[in-house]
């Protein structure tokens, strides 16, 4: 707890200094403006060079009109924090206001994001997959260490130097809060929200919320953690949202709630065939519903050197796990599954669940992953 309360102490008196220090330019100024390299809610990422210095720079911009200081301080000085790890995005320790927006200079990093790599209804070979895990747990850990949690672990937001994942960095802390904070709102994108958020949501009809107050624990990033996981294994979601409602949530939840799990076919849910006895393991301690005997991120590790896709696909037409991902397209295992057809926009999103499903999905949800499938975290819900 005196950790915690440290690392508080840290993050505020670092936003009160760069909150007096918060210096007025204008971006064309000192930077030479090369292109725009993303785009979301939040605002854009420019690809810049210093008009000085000449040094590459992302340069993240975000309007005034959409965006409150203390936000925007919070964000650049968590991401300063934390930019010395190596599979963390680093930044310059730049930030500043021009009359329209905030913004700050962080690690430019050539190359795309895992979602680019994830071939839908395949995923990435086995070998790359852990590579990426290996490095996302030691960030995830390396965060947690000091007291902060992310709330916003999942592909869009992990940068890849190379198509092989030899080298990866975490990015985005625009979600990232100190742990032990109350949730006043429930923000977050959908599939990879855990269960205790998901339930928080107000049922169409509900008046008030019923459940206890929520904190922002490491927990959260564990959950989401697993599901880019199986994310990437398999190029599928592994649900649409985590409710009762959902019925491979729920196919999920029911083996997870079994008194034992004997390691025979017949016991695992049909979306998850795909993987060993030794995976399904990790996964039940990532994704644990209790999240008091849900593990830290750092438990992966001791799951490296077992392997996690059968070497035998479960359609039985493909010899190797990855020959799967590197080569052929797996058909999907449950045919009333296919890619989603659309991406919810925030404005198609109610913040109130409507006969317990999202109402901008209609229907079977559609699970395999498309490009069309990027979204910005949505707030679904303010709890006080």
């Amino acid at each position: 707890m005196s950790s915690v309360k440290t690392v508080r102490s840290l993050i505020d008196e670092l936003i009160e200094l760069t909150a007096q220090s918060l210096g007025q330019l204008e971006i064309q100024e000192h930077f030479n403006i090369v292109k725009e390299i993303g785009r979301g809610k939040y605002g854009k990422v420019l690809l810049v060079t210093h008009r000085f210095r000449g040094t590459p720079m992302a340069l993240k911009v975000m309007p005034k009109a959409s965006t409150k200081l203390q936000g925007f301080l919070r964000e650049y000085c968590i991401s300063l924090h934390l930019s010395c790890h190596p599979c963390i995005v680093g930044l310059f320790g730049i930030a500043f206001q021009s009359n329209e927006h905030y913004c700050f200079a962080q690690e430019l990093v050539i190359g795309r994001d895992l979602f680019a790599v994830i071939q839908p209804k395949v995923g990435i070979p086995e070998s790359s997959a852990k590579r990426c895990v290996l490095q996302i747990a030691s960030a995830l850990e390396f965060i947690h260490s000091h007291g902060l949690v992310h709330r916003d672990v999942k592909p869009e937001n992990i940068l890849l130097l190379d198509n092989r994942c030899c080298q990866v960095k975490l990015a985005d802390f625009g979600l990232a809060q100190k742990r032990g904070t109350l949730i006043r709102y429930i923000m977050g994108t959908l599939p990879y929200m855990s269960p205790e958020l998901c339930t928080v949501a107000l049922m169409e009809g509900q008046k008030e919320v019923t459940a206890p107050p929520l904190s922002v624990e490491p927990s959260l990033d564990t959950w989401a953690f697993g599901v880019v996981i199986f994310c990437i294994l398999t190029g599928y979601f592994p649900w649409e949202c985590c409710l009762d409602s959902d019925d491979c949530y729920q196919e999920f939840a029911d083996w997870c709630q079994m008194e034992e799990r004997p390691n025979i076919e017949e016991d695992v849910p049909p979306l998850w065939k795909r993987f060993t006895p030794e995976a399904m393991e990790m996964f039940g301690k990532l994704m644990a519903l209790d999240v008091r005997k849900r593990c830290t991120v750092g438990e992966v590790k001791a799951y490296m050197e077992k392997d996690w896709l059968k070497k035998v696909n479960v359609i039985g037409q493909q010899p190797t796990a990855e020959r799967v991902s590197a080569e052929v397209e797996v058909q999907p295992i449950n045919q009333t599954l296919c890619p989603m057809s659309v991406a919810p926009s925030e404005s198609s999103v109610s913040p109130v669940l409507s006969g317990c499903r999202w109402p901008c999905w209609n229907g079977r949800p559609k699970l395999g992953l498309q490009p069309e499938h990027r979204w910005p975290p949505i707030l679904l819900y303010r709890l006080y």
